[in-house]
């Protein structure tokens, strides 16, 4: 006779549950996609949920690397977020930024198990601190002293080691869990429904046989990663006569006056949809793109997550830290400078890294690019 109180040996066991605190920025949590695949080949019964900023809770939707996104609002506290995470019973929680917020949400939450990389005060806050990887490189920001003694040849940039980019963080947190650490390119998964509603609503159907190329001039994180304008709009006029192609231009909404400025000089039928787009709609149009130009941003890792073709400007940052470096229909163009990559968001100088790129060497890249894949 069975004993009373206990289960019924044929009854199913609740999948494990685990919580995977995500990315702030849209760049970020598109590079922590190969972390994500990994841990659900690693643990394909867990149910994995994916605690992210409202902002980018679209992104996830319909990506098989989560079963459920957790969103929260900028106007919650963290002792609101951690008390909703509480009532979920979560097993185990993994933290893939390095803040000191990040892993409290673990901790006030109770959640047995806390993963996530050690300093910052984490420390006591996880039951797994896990330490640096080898070739791991911080994006220290230079001083301007640094850079005036870089510049004067008295000291060279130190060389980034292919196991320095980001990609590589967020796999080596997941190994701690069994999750391989062999890199993927980032991947987003859009629908046919959603690519084809994008160019209905937006108007990027193919006319009389023209390409549309995309334009991203923006960047969030400041001026030092954008490339000037009037470099945008020269490469776009020569890609336009060579190529017969319409520009869309793409941003958000602090960016609709440059992107309605650069529209109106980039050829015949180009338009702006800066300001216009959801986030899943904007994956939907850069992936509709025969062609994405577009500064070091969140938009050039989602273009290059769903597969457009992407050529990258690059100057404050680094592509061996944060390039589209896996895709293979991304390439990059940057201006050797011996005081790039600075990591700031304003150049205390001149620019040079930025300034030294021409519009020539723009367009040959892109044309190269499409030539080859």
């Amino acid at each position: 006779m069975r004993a009373k109180n206990l289960p019924a040996l044929n009854m199913p066991l609740a999948p494990e549950r685990i919580l995977v605190r995500g990315l702030n920025w849209l760049g970020d949590a598109v590079m922590s996609t190969p972390a994500l695949l990994r841990l659900r080949e690693a643990r394909p019964g867990a149910r994995l949920v994916l605690l992210s900023p409202e902002k980018l809770g679209g992104l996830w939707q319909g990506q098989r690397c989560v079963d459920e996104v957790l969103a929260f609002s900028g106007a919650e506290t963290l002792w609101q977020v951690s008390r909703r995470l509480r009532r979920e019973n979560f097993g185990i929680g993994i933290a893939l930024p390095n803040s000191l917020r990040s892993a409290l949400e673990l901790w006030l939450a109770g959640i047995p198990v806390r993963v996530g990389r050690a300093g910052a005060g984490r420390g006591l806050l996880l039951t797994q601190a896990i330490g640096p990887r080898p070739g791991a490189v911080e994006m220290r920001k230079r001083t301007r002293g640094e850079i005036q003694w870089l510049i004067a040849g008295a000291g060279t940039a130190e060389t980034m080691p292919p196991s320095a980019h980001h990609v590589h963080h967020y796999l080596h947190l997941a190994a701690a869990l069994g999750a391989s650490a062999e890199p993927l390119a980032p991947r987003i998964d859009l629908s046919r429904g959603e690519v084809e509603e994008a160019r209905g609503k937006f108007g990027l159907a193919r006319i009389q046989g023209r390409p549309w190329f995309g334009l991203n001039p923006g960047a969030e994180y400041g001026p030092a990663k954008r490339w000037p304008a009037e470099g945008f709009v020269a490469a776009a006029q020569a890609l336009q006569r060579q190529t017969n192609c319409r520009w869309a231009v793409f941003g958000g909404a602090g960016d609709r006056e440059l992107a309605e400025n650069i529209a109106r000089q980039a050829g015949e039928g180009a338009l702006s949809l800066a300001g216009k787009t959801g986030l899943r709609e904007l994956g939907a149009a850069l992936k509709i793109c025969d062609l994405v130009l577009t500064n070091d941003s969140g938009p050039m890792h989602l273009a290059a997550a769903v597969g457009a073709r992407v050529v990258a400007v690059f100057g404050s940052t680094s592509p061996e830290l944060t390039g589209p470096v896996f895709s293979p229909r991304a390439r990059i163009v940057r201006q050797p400078a011996p005081c790039a990559p600075c990591f700031l968001r304003q150049c205390p100088i001149d620019l040079r890294c930025l300034n030294g790129i021409r519009p020539e060497t723009v367009v040959a890249t892109a044309l190269e690019l499409i030539a080859a894949t």
